[in-house]
């Protein structure tokens, strides 16, 4: 499977611009497409970390832009609510036929209310979420209320969305009137999960207790406290892609995940901005990242921490498959690390003369009901942490870079 730009055809064939985003060195656990916001694009900076979350939990994404909008073909004052749902359709055939049939659909906004229609029209579609989603299309005309008078009188009128001139035709507003929201939920038939924001100043919360209260169980509602319509904190947008992907699991089929395997034993990548680095390592994924202090966004552990983080748990490993050996009982075992530099002739036992040396500090606390002498053991096993040992050994590193 590739990841990156690609293109697909709607039902009158415009070409559509879309990207595929797809998990760290593994193929997917299964597709999900996200349907954007009203006169929003793919490249939404929350619709982008939306898909990295989903992606790092081993989900595909496809994202595109609806007719007329980025850098899709067609005309948008052409489209309607009507037109949305259809190329949700087209996105799904496409994704059937070049990579794996869609078996989640995550719409933002107007996309939102476009996914529960669509999703009702996909089969594949297992699962849907929606985000700061209303509960009758209609509701979007209000972001045009000035301009009905002549939009009715005229059959279009220019308008400002999100700052930028629209065209909105008579047949738009008459198309999202003419679509019934509580038809549609009361036969989907498919899980559903809807977060919203109280403070919403464009899609009002009630509009999630409204969609709660036609859907059919399985239903889920989740709170997005302090976030605005737009996701535009990169938290907001991060912990909805997670929580989306965490409720999925319970309703879409993951035997595929057993089969699934990644191709490096470590991958670490990193975006085009910033340093937060994304980290896969056999079926898991973290970050790692630098402070505030030094630029970084603090997501993750720096890489030092990382470094001791492996050397501690490894420590702790090889201390109590020990003690299981033995018999012994022990509670817990707790390894403090720092690191730091000390100047080489202040190190008796190093062969370096001049200049600074590493140093790496293990305090160790075990909470046991044990004598001195297997105290006195267990430390010395400690040393025997096969981590601990490979920092000690000659190391050699390799660099390939790959075409």
């Amino acid at each position: 499977m590739k990841a990156g730009r690609v293109t697909f055809e709607n039902k009158e064939g415009h070409k559509l611009s879309a990207r595929v985003d797809l998990p760290l060195d593994r193929d997917p656990i299964g597709f999900a497409i996200f349907a954007h916001c009203f006169t929003c694009t793919k490249n939404l900076r929350a619709v982008g970390h939306i898909s990295k979350s989903l992606t790092n939990n081993g989900y595909g994404v496809l994202r595109f832009d609806f007719t007329g909008l980025g850098e899709s073909e067609g005309e948008f004052e052409d489209t309607n609510f009507s037109t949305n749902i259809s190329d949700l359709v087209y996105a799904a055939e496409f994704l059937r036929t070049d990579y794996v049939e869609p078996s989640l659909i995550v719409g933002h906004s107007l996309g939102g209310a476009a996914s529960i229609f669509a999703a009702a029209q996909i089969d594949s579609i297992q699962a849907v979420a929606t985000v700061g989603a209303p509960c009758s299309p209609g509701h979007v005309s209000h972001l045009f209320d000035q301009n009905i008078d002549e939009i009715e009188e005229d059959g279009e009128a220019k308008v400002m969305l999100q700052g930028r001139p629209f065209k909105v035709k008579k047949q738009f507003l008459d198309d999202v009137k003419s679509k019934n929201m509580e038809e549609v939920l009361s036969n989907l038939k498919k899980p559903i999960l809807i977060l919203h924001s109280p403070e919403d100043n464009t899609v009002g919360i009630e509009n999630a207790s409204q969609l709660y209260t036609l859907a059919r169980h399985p239903k889920s509602f989740v709170s997005l406290s302090g976030a605005d319509h737009l996701l535009s904190r990169e938290e907001d947008s991060q912990y909805v892609g997670e929580i989306i992907a965490g409720w999925a699991s319970r309703y879409i089929d993951m035997d595929e995940r057993k089969k699934l395997k990644p191709k490096s034993k470590v991958l670490t990548s990193i975006g085009s901005t910033g340093y937060t680095t994304d980290i896969q390592s056999g079926n898991h994924y973290w970050r790692a990242d630098e402070p505030l202090s030094v630029g970084g966004d603090d997501y993750g552990p720096n890489p030092y921490d990382l470094l001791l983080s492996g050397l501690g748990a490894c420590t702790a490993m090889t201390m109590r498959m020990y003690a299981d050996r033995k018999g012994w009982e022990i509670e817990e075992i707790n390894v403090h690390l720092k690191h730091g530099r000390i100047h080489a002739k202040d190190c008796a036992d190093c062969t370096s003369e001049s200049g600074h040396i590493d140093k790496i500090t293990k305090e160790i606390e075990i909470i046991a009901d044990l004598n001195e002498e297997q105290l006195n053991r267990l430390m010395e096993i400690a040393e025997k942490c096969p981590v601990n040992r490979t920092l000690k050994n000659e190391i050699i590193t390799e660099s390939i870079l790959l075409s």
